[in-house]
């Protein structure tokens, strides 16, 4: 165990990567926990108010992100600071993408159904950064061997086509694929080869003249849809706590 943790995680300088997603996940369900007994009036925490003006924990989260940053640049990747600055750093994300919904929409909807996306971003954001230390890179570059390291052709050309795939993924309505799909080149060509989604800017596109096709997106995004959404949602739900009605 000690010679795999050396050699898969400390030699490799991944050690601050890991800290940063430890604290960032633990950082989000501490959060989530603090915040769901403050819905519940249960406990001693209650939201914290300065001149009238309430103080949502994305703003703390963002300094966090920043001092964390700052002294990962000055510091380095290895040695103790680097490994506090990564601490920080996770706390920080782990704050901010809690309240990612509120960011996007620029209202508080934490506790509605628009705030899962913070839930979802955060699963997207956990899976990608495990991605990266089980070994996976962007663009599956990492997937060269050191005999076409040098070839460069051939870096430029296994970027460029997995970028399209992951482009055409997005296109096609299938943002989450897209986003996995930069890390995982099989995912992508997954994603754009399949039926785009019926609202999708390829659908509108491509099957503007194509009634079968359209008929057959609608029929697979139901049955897609149908199968996944609400297993989705009761999953967001108990990471996150149950929207208001």
């Amino acid at each position: 165990m000690g010679h795999w943790w050396y050699r898969n995680i400390v030699e490799p300088g991944k050690l601050p990567l890991l800290l940063a997603l430890a604290s960032f996940v633990l950082t989000f369900l501490v959060t989530r926990v603090v915040t769901r007994l403050i819905r519940a009036g249960k406990g001693p925490f209650r939201n914290l108010t300065t001149g009238g003006v309430h103080v949502h924990h994305v703003v703390p989260g963002v300094i966090l992100m920043v001092l964390g940053g700052f002294i990962a640049l000055a510091g380095g990747r290895r040695g103790f600071g680097s490994g506090v600055a990564a601490v920080l750093f996770g706390i920080g994300v782990g704050l901010v993408l809690d309240e990612f919904a509120l960011i996007l929409h620029l209202d508080d909807v934490y506790w509605s159904e628009e705030g899962t996306k913070s839930v979802e971003i955060v699963i997207l954001t956990v899976a990608l950064v495990a991605l990266i230390l089980a070994g996976f890179l962007p663009f599956g570059v990492n997937e060269i061997g050191p005999a076409e390291s040098t070839d460069r052709f051939t870096v430029v050309r296994t970027v460029a086509v997995n970028f399209l795939f992951a482009l055409v993924a997005l296109t096609k309505g299938k943002g989450r694929i897209a986003v996995i799909g930069v890390f995982v080149p099989f995912v992508a060509l997954f994603g754009a080869i399949r039926l785009a989604r019926p609202n999708s800017p390829w659908a509108r596109r491509f099957y503007r003249r194509r009634p079968k096709a359209r008929a057959r997106a609608r029929v697979r995004a139901y049955r897609h849809d149908r199968r996944w959404s609400a297993l989705r949602r009761k999953a967001e739900h108990v990471i996150g706590g149950a929207p208001s009605r």
